[in-house]
Order: structure tokens, then C-alpha cells, then sequence
């Protein structure tokens, strides 16, 4: 099937809820998984929706190994929401949320750039949660989860601060309902999570994209996924940047 050909498939798919059509299990390669999700994407920016950033997934080695996946993806981010936003217990599926920076770019960014250029495109950074939804079999179809925007639904954004300094540093400590249940470090993310800016911009490229100023980039996890309940209250605090929280309604 041509690239057009699949976009349509997959959107007529997702407009009946299916969002990992069982017809192409184990058929996609990842370039073609790539190619729906910027289609479909551009169709529900078409339709009203507005791209504001990109996510980079899999960083962690905890995140790869709980996915079985051994290099960085990417996804679109379409929205945001503050930090203490509390969701609807039945406005997500299957969700979770991961725990990580997420930065605004000042300049645009494309092709080879190094750490230092991507570090000097850095506006502010943000403690951030990507709150993620398991809409089909991730673990099992890797390609479908691209196609599907990498189970990205949308980011909790905490107050913006400065860039460190030493962000492989950063720790960030993991809530919920008050109780601790995780920590992990920056270097944890590719690191550096500045490495995932400069992997996304080099990736882009070969997509005939680039990364453009205002847009914000989620970097990736510190600590593994998890899941949340109804009822639940989700913090992180990120050492020398600030907290940020979230929550679902009972």
C-alpha cells in the first residue's frame, strides 16, 4: 500500500475507535509507522486540533526494558494541561503517566546539532508528567504504537525555570497518594535529556522536518512508567527545577 493509502486506512480506523487496526499486526515498518502518524496528525490539525511540541519515548533504560525497545521514537504533542489538573475518570484509556523535562525552544533546530547548539536553543525548561494512554498491545506492536503517536495524549506542565546547569543531575522524586514510589536521575534520559533534543533534530530531518521555535520537547522519562486509578493524586518534584502534580477524579 502507498503512504496515502495507509494514512486513510488508519484514520477511517481511529474515527470507530480502533486505534491498532489488528489488519496490520507485524506488517508496518517503522518508517511507514512514522509516515501515518505525521498523516494522521496532520489531518487532526486540519480538523482543528494544533501541534505544539514533540515527544521523544524510550529513553530510560527502565522504559526499554520494560518495552523491549532499544532506541528512541518520537510523537507529536497536540496539547497541555497545568499542573494540578484532575482528569475524568472516563476521559483516558488505559492511562499512565511518565516523569519528565520538558523544554521550549527559542530558535528553530534541524539536521547534525551538538550538545552545546542545543543547549544555546533552549528557552525554559519545565517539570513536566506526559500522561500517556495504552490504546493497543504497545509492548507487542511497537510499529502500531508509532503509528499511534506513541501513546502520547497530553503533558502536565509545572512552572518554567531557567536551564541548569547539570541536568543529568536532576533527580526526580515520584508520588503517589503521598507515598513514594520511585527516583531517577537526569542521566537516566539518553545521559543527558538534552540528548534527546539532539537526536530528535537529526531524526526529524530524514522526515522532512524540523524543530521550530515555541515548540516544547518532552525528553523523556526519568523512571518507569505507571499507571493511574481513579481517585489517584500524582506528584513529581525534580531537584532544582520544581514540582508537578496531577490527578484523577474518583
Amino acid at each position: 500500500m502507498t503512504e496515502d493509502s495507509l494514512i486513510e486506512a488508519f484514520w477511517q480506523q481511529r474515527q470507530n475507535g480502533v486505534y491498532f487496526p489488528p489488519a496490520y499486526y507485524g506488517k508496518l515498518s517503522i518508517d511507514q509507522s512514522y509516515a501515518i502518524q505525521l498523516g494522521l496528525i496532520a489531518r487532526r490539525c486540519a480538523a482543528g486540533e494544533k501541534q505544539i511540541g514533540w515527544k521523544v519515548g524510550l529513553t530510560a533504560p527502565a522504559i526499554q526494558q520494560q518495552f523491549g525497545f532499544h532506541e528512541p521514537v518520537f510523537g507529536c504533542v497536540l496539547e497541555s494541561q497545568p499542573s494540578g489538573h484532575v482528569f475524568e475518570p472516563n476521559s483516558l484509556i488505559a492511562p499512565g503517566f511518565e516523569n519528565e523535562l520538558c523544554m521550549r525552544l527559542r530558535v528553530d533546530l534541524s539536521g547534525t546539532v551538538s550538545l552545546e547548539e542545543a543547549r544555546a536553543a533552549i528557552d525554559v525548561v519545565y517539570p513536566a508528567l506526559e500522561i500517556i494512554e495504552t490504546r493497543g498491545p504497545f509492548t507487542e506492536q511497537i510499529a502500531l504504537a508509532l503509528a499511534d503517536n506513541a501513546q502520547q495524549k497530553t503533558v502536565i506542565l509545572g512552572e518554567p525555570t531557567a536551564l541548569p546547569a547539570n541536568l543529568a543531575g536532576i533527580e526526580a522524586r515520584v508520588s503517589i497518594d503521598g507515598t513514594p514510589v520511585a527516583t531517577g536521575t537526569g542521566d537516566a534520559v539518553l545521559g543527558n535529556p538534552l540528548n534527546s533534543v539532539v537526536w530528535l533534530a537529526g531524526k526529524l530531518g530524514a522526515y522532512g522536518r524540523r524543530l521550530k521555535a515555541g515548540e516544547i520537547v518532552m525528553t523523556g522519562s526519568f523512571t518507569r512508567q505507571f499507571p493511574i486509578a481513579p481517585g489517584n493524586r500524582i506528584e513529581t518534584v525534580f531537584s532544582g527545577i520544581g514540582a508537578v502534580r496531577a490527578g484523577m477524579a474518583a
